[in-house]
């Protein structure tokens, strides 16, 4: 009984040593994975502090990079049809002036019927001389035709009863002759007096100063009790049919592009107001020292344009497809003209450029670029070649 019971407790006492054992293995395999769980805790949590730090530090950095580097507004202008039009100033005068001046003798004005701005018809009397002593030599002239008419009947008639007695024998064929010569005398002397009276009438006429075409008084030059003399004064100075012109000085290159007929907009100095003429006459040669030509722009008459006054005129000489660009685009220096663009790298290149007409829609481009750039709108003078850039694109108008 004592042997069972020994054997017993040393049968108990082996199996509580296997259930230790066990329970030992099973705690070092918890201990040793919850070592690894830690440790891969532990390798995230590093990764993660450490990596987002360089991740953050990294876009912090590219943050302040895109900061630095300046930022432009762009366009793209593409091209438009656009009127070409050449800029010229000149001074306004009257198309055809016509000087009127006394054509006659001359003498002391007795009256003076227009003044300056008025219209006058061809032939209308614009001013007399005063005639008195014509008058005088026409009614003496009158008398002296008036005696010669007299002196022609007579021998007219001596020289038909002379033909009448020859007839009949008592007097001789040179008795005929004689007055026959009597006869063509007197007609002579009477022709003679006719003229000399017409030629005092036409003298008497000129006395009176008349316009020569209908028009516009620009200037009046006389005064009643003046005394002027023949042809050499200009008294009256007549717009023939009040048409006015700009004469206009223009280059030789522009000269080229234009032709008679071209239309163009003038506008007087002092005035807002445009009014629109056509060139009618082309210089026909070139000036060697200035290289310039007149051209003659006609215009209608308007109490604005004032022969004498300055004028600025825009001519249009034809239309072209062409990029067009803001003023604040086009930058120039000792080179000449020039735009920024930027390339596909981002980065800025000078772009040489040659303008042509400026008007409130912008500056014409008509060579240089192409209207498919992207062309720097604004602080272009605070840019320079090769530089970096961030460009912010902006639709063209």
């Amino acid at each position: 009984m004592n042997l069972e019971t020994n054997f017993a407790r040393h049968a108990e006492t082996v199996d509580m040593s296997d259930d230790e054992t066990e329970l030992a293995a099973r705690r070092r395999k918890r201990i040793i994975l919850i070592g690894v769980v830690a440790a891969i805790v532990i390798a995230f949590a590093a990764f993660r502090f450490f990596g987002g730090s360089s991740d953050k530090a990294a876009a912090d950095a590219a943050a302040e990079d895109s900061k630095q580097v300046p930022h432009v507004t762009v366009v793209v202008p593409g091209t438009r049809m656009v009127e070409s039009t050449i800029s010229a100033t000149g001074s306004l005068a009257a198309r055809r002036e016509m000087p009127v001046g006394s054509a006659g003798e001359g003498g002391m004005v007795s009256r003076v019927l227009v003044d300056a701005g008025d219209w006058v018809a061809q032939g209308q009397v614009l001013a007399s001389i005063d005639r008195q002593v014509q008058v005088q030599q026409s009614a003496a002239l009158g008398a002296q035709i008036r005696v010669a008419e007299a002196n022609a009947r007579l021998a007219q008639n001596e020289l038909d009863r002379a033909k009448t007695l020859a007839d009949r024998g008592f007097i001789s064929k040179a008795d005929i002759d004689r007055k026959t010569a009597q006869r063509d005398s007197a007609f002579a002397q009477l022709n003679v007096a006719r003229a000399q009276y017409g030629e005092n009438s036409a003298r008497i006429g000129r006395l009176d100063i008349r316009a020569p075409a209908a028009g516009l008084i620009l200037a009046r030059n006389v005064e009643p009790g003046q005394v002027v003399g023949g042809g050499g004064t200009v008294l009256f100075r007549i717009a023939k049919g009040g048409e006015m012109e700009l004469r206009a000085q223009l280059a030789e290159a522009d000269l080229a592009k234009l032709s008679v007929g071209k239309s163009a907009n003038v506008t007087p100095v002092g005035t807002t107001t445009s009014f629109t003429g056509n060139i009618w006459q082309m210089p026909p040669v070139i000036d060697p020292a200035s290289r310039q030509g007149l051209v003659r722009i006609a215009l209608a008459y308007n109490p604005a344009i004032r022969p004498g006054g300055f004028a600025s005129a825009s001519i249009k000489s034809g239309a072209a497809q062409v990029p067009l660009l803001p003023e604040s685009a086009v930058q120039s220096d000792e080179k000449g003209n020039f735009a920024f663009i930027i390339t596909k790298d981002k980065k800025v290149e000078r772009r040489d450029v040659k303008v042509g007409d400026v008007s409130d829609a912008g500056i014409t481009i008509l060579s240089g670029l192409s209207g498919n750039e992207q062309v720097v709108l604004t602080a272009g003078a605070f840019l320079n070649p090769g530089e970096t850039v961030v460009p912010i694109r902006q639709k063209s108008n």
